[in-house]
């Protein structure tokens, strides 16, 4: 990916419609020294104290690996920081700025890109190509933290969308699972059988007045089709929403889930507070989900009843999100040596293999030994399938996806809600190319 000519580095958050965050980070001209990562020892000899940030949502990945990494030695202190996501990015920003910054942060990896173009992470590429298990590591995360071929992150943990399927509903309704998942036609026609079988059982379920959690769990229905609702590179995009079966096809595929009442009722006010409760309590027979939340108070019968899926396009195809955490080593770190020797020991095979026990998906698909697929079944389609993950590379993607005013959540409520699917997307394409109009401005 390159960064277009008609966007600098200097103006992009501004022009993304991220002032605030414009105005926390400092200029080009005052970008912060870049750590010597070619220095002898750089990574193996650190001592003294390493900061690292990271995400409250994804605070449980991170905490059993510091403890067992200051029990591992006693040259390094590893103090872990949990940002609320919320202000994730403005903190960030403002410790730039303020040039203070940690010297390890773990980042929403949908996130990495605005500081890449920013210009506030240190070039990682010759020492991700030196760990010897590149070719193994997530690369839709990879692509996140990439920007003319230079790698600004590395992938720690993943956090994806997959479908979940409660195979007992599933045996009751006399259907089959791999039959029942090829395309949205087959989900319909599972998610029918499975409602019929009362008792306030319901085939499919979806948080609908919760923009990010929609997201997530709907766009890969898109993607699998090979397309996506972003044309163009960042600093030179554009809305590609009308005129985009794959997207029409898959709102009527939810217009019909909730026009057949296929889903609960509640999912029209849910903000994903009450998401799982449905599917834990086994009424539930689909549920496109994250491992974190299926696994949290879910009963060990119900998990042994689960099985996983990757979700499927219109007709065929199959994608997920790719979501979770990048570590990335600001500018003007501190100890910039000591952050790769913990990012080192974070991306271990012991270590990433430990990830499921806190809800999370290994970044790594050489984790997946025989051993490993025994004791953590609902992780393997990801990580078996590496190359079906994506998240779309924007400089745009809170104000397109997660604000509860955006274009996304707006287009899906009136489309799915009210039925006037061409009109919400006419709609949303006119919003689209505002917000990524401000990117190329």
């Amino acid at each position: 990916m390159t960064t277009s000519p008609t966007t600098s580095r200097r103006s992009f958050l501004t022009l993304a419609g991220l002032g605030a965050l414009a105005a926390a980070l400092p200029a080009c001209s005052s970008v912060l020294p870049e750590p010597d990562t070619g220095a002898a020892g750089f990574g193996t000899s650190a001592t003294g104290r390493v900061e690292v940030w990271c995400r409250a949502a994804t605070q449980n990945g991170l905490t059993t690996l510091v403890d067992t990494f200051n029990a591992s030695q006693d040259r390094l202190t590893v103090d872990l920081v949990p940002v609320p996501d919320a202000q994730y990015v403005t903190k960030l920003a403002t410790a730039i700025r303020g040039r203070n910054v940690p010297d390890l942060v773990d980042i929403d990896d949908i996130n990495s890109l605005l500081f890449v173009h920013r210009d506030a992470f240190t070039d990682l590429t010759p020492l991700i190509a030196d760990l010897g298990f590149a070719d193994q590591l997530s690369p839709g995360h990879l692509a996140l933290a990439t920007v003319d071929g230079r790698q600004y992150g590395v992938p720690y943990l993943a956090d994806n969308s997959v479908l979940f399927c409660n195979t007992e509903l599933f045996d009751r309704a006399g259907i089959d699972v791999d039959e029942s998942t090829t395309d949205l036609d087959a989900l319909l026609a599972a998610a029918r059988r499975i409602t019929a079988l009362g008792d306030d059982v319901h085939g499919w379920t979806f948080p609908g007045n919760s923009s990010g959690a929609l997201g997530f769990i709907v766009q890969p229905h898109i993607w699998a089709a090979d397309t996506d609702l972003i044309r163009g590179e960042p600093g030179a995009q554009e809305g590609n929403v009308t005129g985009n079966d794959a997207l029409a096809r898959t709102l009527e595929f939810h217009r019909a889930l909730w026009q057949d009442r296929l889903v609960p009722p509640g999912c029209y006010t849910d903000e994903a507070a009450r998401w799982a409760a449905d599917f834990h309590a086994g009424r539930i027979g689909m549920f496109p989900s994250s491992l974190d939340t299926v696994t949290t108070n879910a009963s060990p019968e119900l998990l042994a009843a689960t099985t996983v899926r990757l979700l499927p396009g219109p007709d065929g195809g199959r994608a997920f999100f790719d979501g979770g955490d990048n570590m990335c080593i600001p500018r003007g770190a501190v100890n910039a040596s000591g952050a790769w020797e913990f990012v080192r020991y974070a991306l271990d095979l012991p270590q990433q293999s430990a990830l499921p026990e806190g809800g999370y998906t290994p970044a790594r698909a050489d984790v997946a030994t025989a051993e490993f697929a025994a004791r953590n079944p609902l992780t393997l389609p990801p990580l078996q399938a590496q190359e079906e993950g994506y998240a779309p590379k924007t400089l745009s993607y809170n104000e397109l996806y997660n604000q509860p005013d955006g274009p996304w959540l707006t287009m899906f409520r009136r489309a799915v809600f009210d039925g006037e699917i061409e009109g919400a997307m006419t709609q949303a394409q006119e919003s689209f190319d505002r917000i990524l109009g401000q990117a190329r401005t």
